[in-house]
């Protein structure tokens, strides 16, 4: 059974040939009357994945200390915008701004800015959020100037990426195109390609056959964020699932009701995501006159992060006024968040600042690496 979103990429690619990973994903999740995010809230047990911050306030907790406290060594500037790309059902936001209550100044000084295109999820973060009068963007570039602090959680997984296969020839770019039967499937232009890729991705010795992932509206929203960052004060965390790059392999996935399912299958109806390179966002910063850290070509691990900021001594204090079941509760939650065969070391963060900034909480394990 397909979906009339899967009808008009037939029709498209039968007229105009194949169309790149990016054009799928884009179409996929944000076609303005099938796309995934527009039509439906996917969070959730009822949904299609379940993030961090709905696993447990610690996450949104912690994140609010680690955004005061970026405030704080920054001179406590008057002004600041406060931004989350792709907020959710605003469940972040708004542990991390009831962590934050009794910062003297800082609600004070925050102006809150969502960066969302699903209106569905929208109206989720407008009930959250009551009473922090949010603005919302559909593209960072909307925010005003200013000092700005910024936090983007799984939000670079699902942005559109490219992915090119090594040939005996050079790199060649797969897409998507159709099939004998007249359904998507996938395909390679053979010209060769790779032209977006790393240096390190074309220089290197990679065997036929094998798979090189680049995102190239990651990198754009990495460059915004390093550009506006450069010039005035402020800190951006970025956490997601990913790797330091360059890597080899295809990350591509699509999940509906917590299941893995075929990427092409009834395209709109299931979550799209890839695997982040956070070294690639580092250097997009980085050339756009920022700093990145903790490092060139690091991350750390989300349960390293957490950890640092005091989430262990946050699960201690909630134990102490909890039921038994609560208790467990809270101890199953830390576990997942933190723990290295969890969510611990799959996800993975840095933190862009101004170059003159003070390191971020926790991010000065190896800072000494970083130029």
């Amino acid at each position: 059974m397909t979906g009339a979103l899967h009808d008009l990429l037939v029709r498209r690619i039968a007229l105009t040939g194949p169309i790149s990973i990016a054009s799928f994903m884009g179409e996929a999740l944000g076609h303005p009357q099938h796309g995934y995010y527009i039509t439906r809230d996917p969070l959730g047990a009822k949904g299609d994945f379940i993030t961090a911050p709905e696993i447990s306030q610690m996450f949104g907790e912690m994140v609010g200390v680690w955004l005061a406290d970026c405030w704080i060594n920054q001179g406590c500037p008057e002004r600041v915008q406060l931004v989350e790309l792709g907020p959710g059902r605003g469940t972040l936001m708004a542990d991390a701004l009831r962590a934050t209550a009794r910062v003297p100044g800082f609600h004070q000084a925050i102006r809150l800015h969502l960066v969302e295109t699903s209106p569905t999820l929208r109206e989720r973060q407008a009930a959250a959020l009551t009473g922090f009068t949010p603005t919302w963007h559909d593209r960072l570039d909307s925010v005003p100037d200013g000092p700005m602090l910024l936090v983007a959680n799984e939000f670079f997984d699902a942005l559109p990426i490219r992915q090119f296969i090594r040939t005996h020839a050079g790199w060649a770019e797969r897409k998507v195109g159709l099939n004998p039967a007249g359904q998507l499937a996938f395909t390679f232009d053979p010209s060769p390609g790779g032209a977006l890729l790393t240096p390190l991705h074309r220089e290197a010795e990679i065997p036929p056959g094998a798979v090189a992932e680049t995102c190239p509206a990651g990198i754009a929203v990495a460059a915004e964020i390093g550009r506006r960052l450069s010039a005035q004060a402020g800190a951006a965390l970025i956490i997601d699932y990913g790797y330091d790059g360059p890597a080899i392999g295809d990350t591509l996935q699509a999940l509906r009701a917590h299941r893995p399912v075929a990427v092409l299958d009834d395209p709109g109806s299931a979550d799209l995501t890839a695997h982040v390179d956070f070294t690639a966002l580092a250097q997009a910063a980085r050339q756009a006159g920022a700093q990145a850290h903790p490092g060139v070509g690091h991350s750390v691990e989300q349960g390293e992060l957490l950890l640092a900021l005091g989430i262990a001594a946050r699960a201690t204090a909630l134990s102490a006024r909890a039921t038994p079941a609560q208790q467990a509760d809270i101890q199953s939650a830390l576990t997942r968040l933190t723990a290295p065969d969890r969510m611990g070391r799959l996800f993975r963060a840095i933190a862009i600042t101004h170059p003159a900034a003070p390191v971020p909480a926790g991010f000065a394990r190896t800072t000494g690496d970083s130029a």
